[in-house]
């Protein structure tokens, strides 16, 4: 793979900067999309040290706030005409509670609710892509998730890990209903998710803090680098034999850190009912409709 245009969300650090290292290193050209346009900058830098060559550019997404992420689709759109490959990758965990701009959980905000807006409003640049891909980060999370949709905002009742479970379940059914719907009106993008099992990133910080001591000895133990956490993202970005909706994680003991490989979910987790109401509900959210006929190119 290379010559194509890659926008990666959250590729500042962790699990994203790795997948930009790739990407870059096999000459395609990278959009790194953050909240933190310095960090976002910080991490050109770095990229441009290792690639002096890269073709590099970074633009400001947050994605817990949906006017940015109009904006940046605006921006891009203006910028560029195609987009090859979207890798939605940033993401949020275990925070104390809070809410987005528009009043969303904010883990189910961020991670969820933005990349699906995300997602809708890039895909007509994505249609005109070279065997264009959509891969979003799920986790193994997804597991212990259940889609409370009497609670999605957690005025009820709020658990950290609860939410970041949901907003992961969240991540996996968007990925597969989405190729669902691509295959079904003839699209050639296609949907994907992955996962990188238990890897050393920041994501692992509790809250604005580091990870804590304690922590450590055991990520040691049980996780493995952010270097080997990206790469079931890169084999669904460029794997030749994926046909969409697949589902790519590490193929060691309980998926938590290993080689690539397609792993299959629990049978009752792509529940068609759950898929179509999340989906409904994230339309209404966001106000991002997928008109799948409307973004069609006409062909013939």
């Amino acid at each position: 793979m290379s010559n194509k245009r890659v926008v990666i969300t959250g590729a500042n650090s962790g699990l994203g900067l790795e997948t930009a290292k790739y990407f870059l290193s096999t000459g395609n050209s990278v959009v790194i999309a953050v909240r933190d346009i310095t960090k976002g900058k910080s991490a050109k830098e770095e990229l441009l040290q290792l690639f002096p060559e890269g073709n590099i550019d970074v633009l400001y997404l947050d994605l817990s706030k949906l006017s940015t992420i109009y904006s940046f689709a605006e921006e891009f759109a203006n910028k560029y005409d195609v987009v090859d490959l979207l890798i939605n990758n940033a993401g949020v965990m275990i925070p104390p509670y809070s809410k987005t701009e528009e009043g969303f959980e904010l883990q189910f905000g961020a991670n969820h609710l933005g990349h699906f807006a995300l997602t809708g409003l890039l895909l007509p640049l994505l249609e005109k892509g070279h065997h264009s891909r959509v891969v979003t980060l799920s986790s193994i999370a997804h597991r212990n998730g259940v889609i409370d949709f009497d609670n999605l905002d957690g005025e009820k009742e709020y658990k950290a890990m609860k939410f970041y479970s949901q907003s992961k379940l969240a991540n996996l059914l968007f990925a597969k209903e989405l190729d669902d719907r691509l295959k079904q009106y003839g699209y050639k993008t296609i949907s994907l998710a992955a996962h990188p099992g238990i890897s050393s990133t920041n994501l692992f910080r509790i809250g604005k803090n580091k990870t804590p001591w304690y922590i450590k000895p055991l990520m040691k133990l049980f996780a493995q680098s952010a270097e080997k956490g990206a790469l079931p993202t890169i084999m669904a970005a460029t794997d030749e034999e994926l046909v969409g909706g697949e589902y790519i994680g590490p193929d060691g003991a309980g998926n938590r850190k290993g080689n690539p490989t397609i792993e299959i979910p629990h049978r009752k987790v792509y529940n068609k009912e759950t898929m179509n109401r999340l989906w409904d509900v994230s339309e209404q959210l966001t106000s991002v409709t997928y008109d799948f006929q409307l973004n069609k190119p006409i062909t013939g």
